[in-house]
């Protein structure tokens, strides 16, 4: 496979890759490398405005290649958008939406020519305004609805509006206004508030994407039964996603907690010993262990036993056996010294380098006057030499010596006498 540096992203790409691989519900194609397959089939997935998507046919035989800006039959008019995918992988879309050959009739006109994407253009910048608006006058007509988007066809002759309402909504006379404002055609569509969010698009808490902006297009009912199984706390704020609506990702793993429950005791049954009743508290499905509770509320003399012990202990209460305690006798708790070592097991202050404080001495003159290494026999240290010898000693001895700060103990002051002082 042949890449090519691609200097506005950053990235390497390959053929199978194109401008839109990074937008919304973009496909990898993985048979680009087999040139039988670029031509196996005419239809051709061209993508609009978000997540907007439609097959073609492209009946012409036209050169196309992904990222392609054609224009397309519409009604009325013709409408622009970018070609994601062609060849053989096309009908494995056609295949995974539920989209029969039959139902595919429009065809791709040309390869969109200079007028067409400055019409297309002007078109666009008109839609944040037109919501705008559009919201203004559902507001003054009172109806119970937000309009969350709106697309411009290509060639500015129809806009679609793309609005939520929980229920039913009479928009008739929203339309009548609507065109006489706008002077198009007016097409209503009605979306769930997933489906706006994946219009919008945004970051999830986990930092990526949001699903339903990057990839998902068909959105599966979610309950909460799928959060208890894989024992996440019931807080609304971190199972809501932007949307408002339970995360589509609690779904992602439930099938796997489900598995993994077959073999685990069930949360109905009650441990009995000959002292307590212990009721089921919670799971730890990866290190296989279920906590009891002699309590069905709170959490009071918890118990921690095995997905085995748990089970043996059940086999025991069916034959009318209740033990002592729900460990077994013979285990002990031992504390075993682990032979991996743990940094933060020791002291912070290991890396502080110890200060040592030096102490001066103060070193007593000998009796008889003499220093301290002429009273220990050691001869005297001599001056080393210099270079200049002889010059530099005779400055220095020339050189006026500073005149020495007398201390304040030696320099007894006169005291005053009775008489008067001599002259």
């Amino acid at each position: 496979m042949n890449f090519v540096q691609n200097t506005e992203r950053g990235c390497l790409e390959c053929k199978g890759c194109c401008e839109t691989s990074g937008s919304k519900l973009s496909v990898h194609d993985w048979l680009c490398d087999i040139p039988e397959e670029e031509h196996a089939t005419a239809y051709v997935e061209v993508q609009f405005k978000n997540t907007r998507k439609e097959y073609f046919l492209n009946e012409d035989h036209i050169p196309l290649e992904k990222g392609d800006i054609v224009a397309v039959e519409a009604s009325p008019g013709h409408d622009i958008g970018m070609v994601t995918l062609t060849g053989r992988l096309v009908l494995f879309q056609l295949w995974k939406h539920s989209t029969r050959h039959s139902t595919i009739n429009k065809k791709i006109y040309r390869i969109a020519r200079p007028y067409d994407l400055e019409r297309w253009e002007e078109a666009k910048a008109r839609e944040h305004e037109t919501m705008i608006r559009s919201r203004q006058i559902a507001a003054e007509l009172g109806l119970d609805m937000k309009i969350g988007d709106v697309e411009f066809q290509g060639d500015g002759n129809k806009a679609i509006f793309y609005y939520i309402a929980e229920g039913r909504v009479d928009f008739r006379q929203l339309i009548r206004v609507l065109a006489d404002n706008f002077h198009v055609r007016i097409e209503m569509k009605q979306i769930g508030v997933r489906q706006e969010a994946g219009r919008i698009g945004g970051i999830g808490p986990c930092g990526r994407e949001l699903c339903c902006a990057s990839w998902m297009s068909h959105f599966t009912s979610v309950s909460t039964e799928a959060a208890r199984l894989q024992d996440i706390s019931m807080n609304p704020q971190k199972l809501a996603g932007q949307c408002g609506k339970l995360k589509c990702c609690i779904n992602y793993e439930a099938d796997m907690y489900v598995d993994a429950r077959k073999g685990m005791p069930s949360r109905k049954i009650v441990l009995e010993t000959k002292d307590n009743a212990y009721y089921y508290f919670k799971t730890d499905l990866f290190k296989r262990e279920i906590t009891y509770s002699t309590d069905k509320t709170i959490a009071k003399d918890l118990v921690t036993l095995t997905a085995r012990q748990a089970f043996d202990v059940i086999n025991m209460n069916q034959k009318g056996i209740k033990p002592d305690t729900l460990l077994p006798e013979s285990k002990e708790t031992q504390t075993k010294k682990s032979d991996s070592h743990d940094i933060l097991d020791d002291n912070v202050s290991r890396f502080d380098s110890a200060r040592k404080k030096r102490k001066k001495k103060r070193t007593a003159a000998p009796a008889d006057g003499r220093p301290k290494a002429a009273a220990e026999g050691r001869p005297k240290r001599s001056p080393k030499p210099s270079a200049d010898g002889a010059p530099q000693a005779a400055a220095k001895a020339s050189a006026p010596k500073s005149p020495r700060r007398e201390r304040k103990g030696n320099n007894p002051q006169p005291t005053p006498t009775d008489g008067p002082s001599p002259q």
